[in-house]
């Protein structure tokens, strides 16, 4: 019996309209949109532009020209932080941040921007009056995930935002482990700049991201180049979506990310949401009852399906390794690329093992895991 239980890295499997439309796109179209107007390029374009809006109408987004295809959230944090931010500017963060924000922050303070992180709790919260505390007359941004990738701790977005928004500043959101799991509308939740991965609760193939960018907010660039129009001109275009989306963009991936939300809109996020919370629930009762087991950020006001945790005694890396080769079941171990994370609850330099259920999961997945561990 073979189990994934890591689907906050990537969801596997993918429904199977997604393989459908990647391999329908390489097989009847095959080309990049904008690159000819003869009947196939046509046809890639009318597949990108439907995508595009599917994905602004899932997210609030009025305009689907500001919402822009990257080739994963993480690109989508450099684009946000690298395009916006100036030598001087303040930027206030969280100990909560995945290396895919982390990084690009510690990258603008090298270069002149100041950067505040402010401590969660051990359960992995971050405090609105928190992060109002830090902001500056100099903030220009407040950037944070909307959940944690280790704990599955979700933060008060909305009142974050709303601190922010009182100084002035913009807000940039990591949804890597929200979107396609938790109800997003940028407008509704203050939001200005929103990054997501394709290839996790959206359902897409990896490859694949989107940078929401609200009304009135202008980014430099992150990649120059061919964008298929204006071709007689040196400069970047100052069109959405031209400006940011630089060379052959993924439209394989753009179909089956197209298709990934078209499952997520048809299925429902709340039935989605009910699953995985019925299987996050049956994996922290059953987990609760072996000796040795220690769990972190369950006691956060809300959360979603990604729970680590450490066996006494054990290193998470061997217990990973065991689970793999004994039983079939894919968990990830260690950092999880969140250090900082790790710092906050106490599990640094070790990291933890983390279990993370998907959609296609089933109750006897879960079971076979928490037999695995109890032989552990």
């Amino acid at each position: 019996m073979s189990v994934f239980l890591d689907n906050a890295a990537t969801s596997f499997p993918k429904p199977e309209a997604v393989y459908r439309a990647m391999d329908s796109m390489m097989r009847e179209v095959g080309v990049a949109p904008g690159r000819g107007s003869y009947s196939q390029a046509i046809a890639a374009a009318r597949l990108v532009f439907d995508a595009r809006r599917a994905l602004a109408a899932f997210f609030g987004v009025a305009d689907s020209s500001r919402l822009v295809f990257t080739h994963s959230a993480t690109e989508s944090l450099n684009l946000a932080v690298s395009g916006l931010l100036k030598p001087g500017d303040h930027v206030v963060s969280t100990s909560m941040e995945h290396n895919a924000l982390l990084r690009p922050l510690l990258l603008a303070r090298s270069r002149g921007v100041e950067v505040s992180f402010v401590a969660a709790g051990r359960n992995g919260v971050v405090s609105a009056a928190d992060v109002a505390a830090a902001l500056r007359p100099t903030t220009r941004l407040v950037a944070l995930a909307h959940a944690s990738n280790v704990t599955g701790t979700v933060q008060p977005v909305a009142e974050i935002a709303r601190e922010a928004k009182r100084c002035g500043a913009l807000v940039l959101v990591d949804a890597a482990q929200t979107a396609g799991y938790l109800p997003i509308d940028v407008a509704e939740l203050g939001i200005d700049l929103l990054a997501a991965p394709g290839h996790k609760g959206l359902f897409g193939p990896p490859g694949t991201g989107i940078l929401a960018v609200a009304p009135g907010v202008d980014l430099d660039p992150l990649v120059v180049g061919g964008t298929g129009g204006n071709s007689g001109s040196g400069e970047q275009p100052t069109e959405m979506p031209e400006r940011y989306e630089s060379g052959t963009i993924n439209t394989p991936g753009i179909a089956g990310l197209g298709a990934g939300v078209e499952f997520v809109r048809q299925t429902g996020i709340e039935a989605i949401r009910k699953k995985s919370g019925e299987l996050t629930g049956q994996l922290l009762e059953g987990m609760r009852g072996i000796a040795g087991l220690q769990l972190y950020g369950t006691d956060a006001p809300e959360r979603v399906g990604v729970i680590s945790f450490t066996m006494e005694g054990k290193d998470p890396a061997i217990i990973g390794f065991q689970l793999d080769r004994s039983y079939d079941i894919a968990v990830r171990v260690g950092l999880q690329c969140a250090p900082d994370v790790h710092k906050t609850i106490g599990t640094y330099p070790a990291g933890t093992i983390r279990v993370s259920p998907g959609f296609f999961n089933t109750p006897e997945d879960i079971e076979h895991f928490l037999k695995a561990l109890r032989e552990l």
